[in-house]
Order: structure tokens, then sequence, then C-alpha cells
């Protein structure tokens, strides 16, 4: 008889053991799931655009440009916030690109070509206080560029911010570029001028993987 109620209570434990077991399997599963299925948004540099207006003449005549090359190592996040901050770029200079090679060989070798550490224009998005900052590094000066940021439902992000020359002690650069460019940048007036201010806009996209 005490073996049967042995035997009995023998049984009944291992069945809570069996399952216990079967029940945390299962939590593991809805976990490794959950986590699987997460939203995520990518910024990879082959999705993203970089470009750049000048302005001569009295009448602000807009130059237009862009950078072909954005190197950066692809970033994610959960929230396009969290996929923009702190990402970390290198502008090389050389690919710099204007449709009119006469004028991108003076740019690069006058205006470029008078600064300090003209291999690349450097930087960082910062996300802070519900606002997007450039921190760029050009001509061995570090400064702030407040952006714009657009973001629509389709995941495309467009970040636009105008740099004033003087904030990265770029102005002998720019009369170094007016001086070679001095006649192509007269206006109507008869007077020269390259303006001081540089619009910036760079569009991308953010992918789920």
């Amino acid at each position: 008889m005490k073996s049967t109620k042995f035997l009995a209570v023998l049984v009944i434990l291992t069945l809570g053991l069996t399952s216990c077991k079967e029940e945390k399997k299962e939590v593991k599963t809805e976990s490794t799931e959950t986590v699987d299925n997460a939203v995520k948004y990518v910024i990879k540099p082959n999705a993203t655009s970089v470009k750049w207006t000048a302005y001569k003449t009295t009448e602000k005549v807009p130059v237009g440009g862009e950078f072909s090359t954005l190197n950066f190592d692809a970033k994610e996040g959960a929230t396009p916030q969290e996929a923009l901050n702190n990402l970390e770029f290198a502008i090389p200079i050389e690919n710099l690109f204007t449709k009119d090679e006469s004028r991108d060989l003076k740019i690069k070798t006058s205006f470029f070509g008078s600064m300090l550490n003209t291999e690349f224009i450097k930087g960082k998005i910062k996300y802070i206080d519900n606002a997007y900052v450039a921190e760029i590094t050009m001509n061995g000066v570090t400064a702030d560029l407040p952006l714009e940021v657009s973001i629509t439902d389709e995941r495309r992000v467009s970040l636009k911010g105008v740099m004033q020359l003087k904030d990265w002690n770029a102005l002998g650069a720019l009369e170094a570029l007016n001086k070679v460019c001095f006649d192509l940048h007269k206006g109507a007036d008869g007077v020269s001028k390259t303006w001081e201010e540089v619009a910036i806009e760079v569009n991308t996209y953010l992918r789920d993987k």
C-alpha cells in the first residue's frame, strides 16, 4: 500500500515538473517573436544625398552643387530620431560636383584649397531637446548648424540648414574664390559678389533592414 502511494506521488511530481518546463518554453518563444517583429529604422549612405546652394551677384543668383559621396556606417534605431542621432559622417571634398568642371576646379582649389584640413568635411547629427543639429568640422573649426527636419510616413527624410561661412572662419577662403571668379560673379550693377551663406539639404530614406 505504501509503495502504491509513493508511486502516485512520484507521478504527480513528474507531471508537475514537465508542465513547468513546457510553460517556460512557451514564454521564451513569445519573447523571441517580439524581438524579431520590432520596427527598425535604418539609414544607409547609398540612400543619402547632400546638395548645396551658394549665391553670386548682388541679385543673389543661386549656384547649385552636390557631394556625390557621403561616408558613414549604416545606423539603425527603434525610432527615426534614434537612427539619426549621433550619426557620424565624412564628406570627401574631391567628390564635389556642379555640372561645370571649370567651376568645380575653382571651388576645390581656391575655396577649399585655402582652408585647413581640406580632404573632408566631417560631422555628426545630434538630436537634443526635440531639435536636430549638425555638428560640422570644416577649416579646422567645429560649429553647430541648426537643421529643419521633415520625416514623411513613407520614411523619407529631409534635413535643411543654412551655413554662415564666418562661423567656420571661411571668409578668407570665400574671398579667394571670389577673386578667381570676379567677372563671373558680376551682376547687372557691375558689382562682383559671392555671398557668405550656403544652403545645405540632405535627403535620405529610412529602410527597415
